[in-house]
């Protein structure tokens, strides 16, 4: 079967949640999937049951837990809301800890796509990690490069750069047209976490 490369992207919601969905349609053709999430730690609802689920699916993640963003992104209300959770890092210089978790994905992105033990490699928010420069285009263009033709690989998170896309085979853009969270709900269990 020939693998292609496939983005989703944008500002809407459901980017994970959309890979989640072709990881499991995939298992159930008995595909073997890498499910490799950049900038997130095991906390969210899907570690419960991915885990677990099939000796198809590996699950792994490179993050910590709390967010990062760059200086002059948030204005003070909205610092203060996130608290301890958030980390503030002057544009151009990532804290470095991030950055060394960040290159251990890049290693294990590319011996996944090159090793043939994996059918789909899901690379989750390497798009917001490649915003943040804590990875380089050129680390994932290297990664789009070395894949076996054979495996599907799929990129998520917004803000996907040009070149991204136009090395993809597949975009998807979600948009967001209207969100509860403009009503300040905050993210939910099982839905948004």
């Amino acid at each position: 079967m020939q693998g292609y490369i496939q983005v989703y992207t944008g500002n809407g919601k459901g980017k994970t949640t959309a890979a989640i969905g072709l990881a499991i349609r995939a298992l159930g053709a008995g595909k073997k999937i890498l499910f490799l999430q950049f900038m997130k730690s095991k906390v969210y609802s899907e570690h419960a049951i991915l885990v677990n689920l099939s000796d198809n699916l590996t699950l792994e993640t490179t993050g910590k837990p709390f967010f990062i963003v760059k200086e002059g992104m948030l204005n003070k209300a909205e610092l203060a809301k996130w608290g301890d959770d958030i980390v503030v890092f002057p544009p151009g210089k990532p804290p470095t800890d991030y950055l060394a978790l960040m290159k251990t994905g890049i290693v294990r992105a590319k011996e996944a796509v090159t090793s043939g033990q994996y059918d789909i490699v899901i690379l989750d928010e390497i798009n917001v990690a490649l915003f943040f420069g804590l990875i380089s285009l050129s680390d994932v263009q290297d990664i789009l490069a070395s894949k076996l033709a054979t495996v599907e690989v799929v990129l998520t998170g917004r803000g996907a750069p040009q070149e991204i896309i136009d090395c993809a085979d597949l975009v998807t853009e979600m948009q967001e047209v209207k969100h509860y969270y403009a009503k300040g709900i905050e993210a939910r269990l099982g839905i948004e976490n």
